[in-house]
């Protein structure tokens, strides 16, 4: 094992330094490792070292640490395992450095003065980059890992009651306080006494942080003032929306300004952030004192209708030491480039919210100097803003120096554009390393660039060498299966860091694999550390190459990557499912050999010994309560999930706490409507943790439906929660509770809805933003709702140089679409108008073109044809409705008397 080789090395190396008289270097030896052991007992030699060398060693740590020769208690070994012959030594004679790095079974039998001093020590002398120093204030917070919640759990079982010295003794270990603790074991008036020391702990979860926070303010305790605030401190997080919706803004303002109060905001979820950011625009009066009070953590929280400067001032400092989204950036990207000509003094979070209708306004030779900027801070722009920027990149010529402008730029160039500054093959290794996603998979241009690279680098066949794979980089993942067998092993490096596969790919894949016939070898001789290296590819791998792989290696490598893997649950679940007992159905109770334990529910690898039929009635008249959190995020296959929601549901018949949502991973496709529409949703923090989850439109329906039909507004912090993601779910009744102005504060995106959709919210957003509607901005604010505008608002914005983006235009109203005439089109596109060629040969551009006269599409330049003739008329053949379902007889006796009719008509006309 790992830590075996640790303190072989200690040892060999004291043994080394003895004879050098260094006995400092075999310590700094042994505090080089991350973690030793250390538990009660005495010291096992190992065999395989010479039998002086642990006796030399371990006088050299008594003799550095000053410990007696046999001590009592807690003692510091080479192995948990051991015998009558070692000296071990304790842990109160440990230097204090060593204590940040204890096992749970170090601190199990200390006495409770000892864990009072040891506490101190860990509180004083762990650093966040320590074991357990990451529930150091030092740190920034993280998550603990199991041993670690262990131990601090371990030293807080010592005490029937928390006073507030004692509290204040244990420092950050009182992070091992249980819900239990804080509810039974702290009295009120302690607890208010114990906020100062409280607030200084990092890594409260969501349960502790709620639990004393409800028993604060049940006891009366007051939120006044920005200091009373403050003092909360880590506490903030275990506030609920509406007791910060409560406080006066002055109250947020004040607390904002203390920097010990900022450093505890970065942890808080987004509803609260949000919260937050809506009390300080209430008492700022312009964009400027909005971006320069609010701290850099809650910047992209603010909504982008609040970041309109329009001339007013501008500081380019405020702005740079904030990080913003591309949407927030965008809107003050002209105010920016106006107020600073030096471009290199933009950050790369402000230079992402570049757009055309700036970019339109400019120099070429400005934009190509802006897009130079752009490279050298490695700025991500989209594809509609990298389109644009080729656009005016080469509107007076293909630069001859590609290479100083953005990769991803050489997506929408050709080899023949880089060929003044390169080689195509320079060209395809400048693409490989671009981000190819910004085009979308099996489209007609990532199919091209492929064909051209491959003729580039003279692949005749289907053979490709580590050279060319490497040159083509991620082009590879656009390979198709007949490619990846013919090549064998030398394109799996490449093709691991590929996010999706083809179906096609996938099988050959697994067919190179299965064939032994690469560097790995066949599975039935692969190692832990061979599935290290194809992790990218493990999600490719079916059962009839996990069958082949050892057992042993397969446990081994989930026991030490279950944790670090950056595998989904769902794919570790996957290997668990090999692993699993292949014993027998059987409906007798839990064996005793399966009987659950702590040390089993502490395991990572408990999925791996329990059929379903077992896990279920093994887990009878077992309490979860305190485990759920840990347990959920094992890798159990489905069938044991729905046994674990069992439990869940029994244990929590109202709803999960909110604590336990985030870990419900694939769990959460178990819940079922009806599960909750008995859940008790009664506040917009809970929702948006519910539609955080991976859920079904139908499931998301239903948390929704729950939510409003328990008389919750979709407010503000609503919205955002269901976000573009689940807007379209929305029914009409659910879309007319919203206010338009909560469109001000909210960032949605229904182009991808129904039209009744758009339609009603077009209208919501247009008087939202109507006191905008003279600013360039407005565009900006109102574009994400188009789809629902009628023809005379788009005639209307043709005016105002918003250069739309033709998936934007093709996206509009049908009939607002086919009203426009092709100058006023014109006037909508500007500068993206060429981008509507792609479009001649498609609904429903194509449509749009037959109405127009063909004389104004040639104006357009764009290639547009099936317009009407000069001296022609287009005839739309109606389309009628069905035959009316009136009796025939009434149709006959119609018909009959047709002739008639037609008769008399004739008749009049000419005796007229």
């Amino acid at each position: 094992m790992e830590q075996d080789k640790s303190i072989k090395s200690f040892f060999s190396s004291c043994s080394m330094q003895l004879l050098h008289k260094d006995p400092l270097q075999p310590m700094q030896a042994l505090h080089s490792k991350k973690r030793f052991f250390v538990g009660t007992g005495t010291l096992k030699t190992s065999a395989e070292m010479p039998p002086l060398l642990p006796w030399l060693g371990f006088v050299l740590v008594l003799s550095w640490l000053g410990a007696d020769a046999a001590p009592a208690g807690t003692y510091l070994c080479s192995s948990p395992t051991v015998n009558e012959t070692a000296v071990c030594a304790s842990v109160r004679s440990l230097p204090d450095r060593f204590v940040c790095y204890l096992s749970p079974s170090a601190v199990s039998n200390l006495s409770r003065d000892d864990t009072l001093t040891l506490a101190q020590r860990i509180t004083k002398s762990c650093t966040s980059n320590t074991t357990l120093g990451r529930i150091n204030g030092k740190g920034a917070p993280s998550s603990m890992t199991r041993e670690e919640l262990q131990v601090v759990s371990s030293l807080v079982r010592k005490f029937e009651r928390f006073t507030p010295a004692v509290l204040q003794a244990l420092g950050q270990i009182a992070v091992g306080l249980s819900v239990s603790d804080i509810e039974n074991k702290i009295s009120e008036e302690d607890l208010a006494a114990s906020v100062p020391v409280l607030g200084k702990v990092r890594g409260w979860n969501a349960d502790q942080s709620s639990a004393i926070i409800n028993k604060l303010l049940s006891s009366g305790y007051q939120i006044s003032s920005g200091q009373s605030l403050a003092k909360l401190g880590s506490l903030v997080a275990g506030l609920n929306s509406s007791t910060l919706r409560s406080l006066s803004p002055e109250v947020i303002l004040e607390a904002i300004k203390l920097p010990e109060f900022v450093q505890q905001i970065v942890a808080l979820p987004s509803p609260l952030k949000r919260i937050f950011v809506e009390k300080i625009s209430s008492s700022v009066g312009n964009p400027a004192d909005l971006v320069k009070f609010t701290p850099g953590a809650l910047a992209r929280y603010i909504p982008k209708s609040l970041l309109i400067f329009e001339d007013g001032k501008l500081s380019i400092e405020d702005l740079n030491s904030k990080m913003w989204t591309r949407e927030q950036a965008a809107m003050f990207f002209r105010d920016v480039i106006r107020t600073e000509p030096d471009f290199s003094r933009l950050s790369p979070s402000v230079l992402q919210g570049y757009t055309c209708a700036v970019a339109s306004e400019m120099e070429p030779e400005r934009v190509q100097e802006l897009a130079k900027v752009m490279k050298r801070k490695n700025v991500k722009l989209g594809e509609d803003q990298l389109s644009c920027l080729v656009k005016m990149v080469t509107l007076r010529g293909i630069p001859k120096d590609l290479d100083s402008y953005p990769k991803d730029m050489l997506l929408f160039l050709s080899p023949s554009d880089y060929a003044a500054t390169g080689s195509c093959k320079q060209y395809f290794a400048n693409v490989g390393k671009a981000n190819l996603n910004l085009l979308q998979r099996q489209s007609s241009e990532r199919k091209q660039l492929l064909l051209e690279a491959l003729a580039c680098l003279k692949i005749p066949g289907t053979q490709v060498n580590k050279e060319d794979a490497k040159i083509l980089g991620h082009l590879v993942c656009d390979l198709g299966g007949e490619y990846i067998r013919s090549s064998a092993g030398s394109l799996l490096k490449e093709l691991s860091q590929c996010e999706s596969f083809l179906p096609d790919q996938e099988a050959a894949i697994r067919s190179v694999i299965s064939s032994g016939n690469t560097t790995f070898g066949p599975p039935q001789v692969w190692s832990a550390s061979t599935l290290n290296e194809l992790t990218g590819l493990i999600p490719v791998l079916d059962h009839s190459i996990w069958q082949k792989i050892p057992k042993n290696v397969l446990t081994r490598w989930l026991k030490n990557s279950a944790r670090s893997s950056p595998l989904s649950r769902a794919q570790l679940a996957t290997i668990v499912e090999e692993l699993l007992p292949s014993r027998q159905k059987r409906d007798v109770g839990c064996p005793d050999d399966l009987k659950i334990t702590e040390t089993v529910l502490n395991d990572d690898l408990m999925p791996i010994y329990y059929t379903p039929e077992e896990l279920r009635a093994c887990l009878k008249n077992v309490s979860l309560k305190n485990y759920f959190s840990e347990i959920l995020t094992y890798p159990f296959s489905n069938e044991q999930l729905a046994v674990l929601k069992e439990k869940l549901d029994e244990t929590y018949p109202d709803g999960y706490p909110d604590s336990l949502l985030p870990k419900l991973g694939l769990l959460a496709s178990l819940i079922t409507a009806e599960d909750f529409s008995r859940w008790k949703i009664t506040s917009a923090d809970r929702l948006a943790a519910l539609l955080e989850l991976d859920l079904q439109n139908e499931q998301a329906a239903a948390v929704i439906s729950r939510y409003a039909a328990l008389g919750n507004p979709l407010n503000a912090t609503a919205l955002n929660a269901i976000n573009t993601k689940y807007l379209c779910i929305l029914n009409e009744t659910l879309l007319n509770m919203i206010d338009p102005n909560t469109l001000k504060l909210a960032s949605l995106n229904p182009s991808a809805c129904s039209q009744r959709t758009k339609d009603i919210l077009y209208d919501k957003a247009k008087r939202a933003f109507s006191d905008r509607h003279y600013l360039n901005s407005y565009y900006t604010l109102i574009e994400p709702y188009l789809g629902g505008a009628p023809g005379e608002d788009l005639r209307a914005l043709s005016k105002d140089d918003v250069n739309m983006n033709v998936e934007t235009l093709v996206n509009l109203r049908r009939d607002a679409l086919m009203s426009l005439t092709p100058a006023e089109v014109k006037g909508l596109l500007g500068i993206n108008l060429p981008n509507l060629a792609n479009w001649r040969n498609k609904s429903p551009i194509q449509e749009w073109a037959q109405g127009q006269k063909q004389t104004e599409l040639n104006e357009l330049g764009v290639g547009l044809t099936g317009g009407t003739q000069e001296g022609y008329m287009n005839i739309v053949t109606p389309k009628f409705q069905p035959p009316s379902s009136a009796p025939l007889g009434t149709m006959a006796m119609m018909l009959h008397l047709l002739p008639a009719l037609i008769l008399s008509f004739l008749m009049m006309s000419v005796l007229s």
